[in-house]
């Protein structure tokens, strides 16, 4: 097994780019990013598949106000030789102040081509100081 350290910086890297417009325009950075199989558990609560996901992705509108995004205690398990867990927390603050905090986690599974995420959810935190 690889060093979890490294490995975490690794995955950390992979998930990010996924919150960087950029990436999320490019179906083709997407695809590279999400495995076959892929499901979001998103934070509305609706599950979301992985054709469906990239058209959301790729569709997003540079005039929304995204705010700022803060990503923060990351921590990543292994759960077989080839599969990790990556949890996280987010959160993003609008030009107006206010701000949406929420628990994240993801399921990275090694292919012949590199790391690709298979699962992601993320639940919406009523309180962030938990």
């Amino acid at each position: 097994m690889r060093n979890l350290p490294d490995l975490l910086n690794e995955i950390r890297s992979l998930e990010e780019a996924l919150h960087r417009p950029e990436i999320r325009r490019s179906r083709t950075a997407v695809e590279a990013l999400l495995a076959e199989g892929f499901v979001e558990f998103g934070a509305s609560g609706r599950a979301y598949r992985r054709a469906e996901i990239i058209d959301l992705l790729v569709q997003e509108n540079d005039g929304e106000d995204a705010g700022e995004l803060l990503t923060y205690d990351y921590a990543l398990s292994f759960i077989s030789s080839d599969a990790v867990l990556l949890t996280y927390r987010t959160r993003r603050t609008k030009g107006d102040g206010s701000e949406r905090h929420v628990l994240r986690s993801s399921i990275w599974k090694l292919s012949d081509l590199g790391w690709k995420m298979l699962f992601h959810q993320g639940t919406v935190m009523t309180d962030p100081s938990i």
